[in-house]
């Protein structure tokens, strides 16, 4: 598929600017998966790179994070709001029509000015796209090679959080106020955080490395392994990438807005039923993520799944 966002084709960024936008990387968000969920997403990703996917990564990562990709993966909410990034806001989620349930590219992936493509499903093609070129690139080509990697692997993570696809009234949840147990929340934000901190803090002493390392165990040899197949399958990134956001809005009208409505309160019902669901998606947005970076910086990135 030829994506038509030529804004995102020549995106570069100053080493000072990149430096000032790291300082910030530890603040929270409430617009995408939690930092812990993101964080998840990479660690996962990370640990199953192939070897030569894992050293063009560390290249590209500056060398005060010593390699590690999570630390990073939050980065794109940091600088979304900045004048400089504000055109990637829209690229962090997809509205989808009230009650439909499902995606459709051509309908769906615009921004709210209408604009084609500007959403995370065309963004997550666009920066593959960028770089599927890593390897023919020159090194004053690398900040901006590192942004298409940050990009990528962020939106990978939102892609998978239902509620990024969700309906365009409510703003995928996000106008949905309601109390989350004892204190005020929206539904957005219950799948962005609130699951996960409260499992967190409930289940693993509030220690989200045995959170991460139980959500593997169950794609490495538990419950889901034998999924694992199913979810690396691609054959075309543009079908892939669709696909996935199907599943989000899927998900999102049968667990995320089922039997929610403004000025309820959320408790162990809905946090008990919902977080398998949340466990799941963030493994399969760490495995998807290291099968699109194999690919397209693998031995065999020839054989690239990238969008042209």
């Amino acid at each position: 598929m030829q994506i038509s966002m030529g804004i995102l084709r020549g995106i570069s960024v100053s080493f000072l600017a990149f430096l000032v936008c790291v300082c910030t990387i530890y603040e929270p968000c409430v617009q995408a998966w939690s930092k812990e969920g993101h964080a998840m997403t990479c660690k996962i990703a990370q640990e199953l790179l192939e070897p030569e996917a894992k050293h063009a990564v560390q290249m590209l990562l500056p060398d005060y994070v010593n390699g590690d990709l999570s630390a990073l993966c939050v980065w794109p909410d940091q600088v979304r709001h900045w004048y400089k990034y504000r055109w990637t806001s829209p690229l962090h989620f997809i509205d989808t029509p009230d009650q439909a349930c499902n995606f459709k590219y051509q309908r769906d992936c615009h921004d709210p000015h209408g604009v084609k493509d500007m959403c995370v499903a065309g963004a997550i093609q666009n920066f593959t796209n960028q770089l599927s070129h890593y390897r023919h690139g020159t090194s004053d080509r690398r900040h901006n090679m590192t942004e298409a990697l940050l990009f990528l692997s962020h939106f990978m993570g939102d892609i998978h959080q239902p509620m990024h696809v969700g309906f365009t009234s409510d703003e995928g949840g996000n106008t949905i106020d309601l109390r989350w147990f004892r204190h005020k929340s929206n539904l957005h934000h219950v799948w962005d955080r609130e699951i996960i901190l409260t499992a967190a803090a409930d289940y693993y002493g509030k220690d989200i490395n045995l959170l991460q390392q139980d959500i593997e165990a169950n794609f490495t040899h538990g419950i889901w392994s034998s999924d694992l197949a199913s979810w690396r399958d691609c054959a075309d990134l543009s079908s892939c990438v669709n696909k996935y956001a199907a599943e989000s809005i899927n998900l999102a009208c049968k667990w995320g807005y089922k039997d929610v409505e403004s000025g309820d309160t959320l408790s162990d019902d809905y946090f008990n039923s919902r977080l398998p669901i949340v466990m799941r998606r963030i493994a399969q947005g760490g495995v998807r993520l290291a099968m699109i970076l194999n690919r397209i910086l693998g031995v065999e990135h020839e054989d690239s799944i990238a969008a042209t």
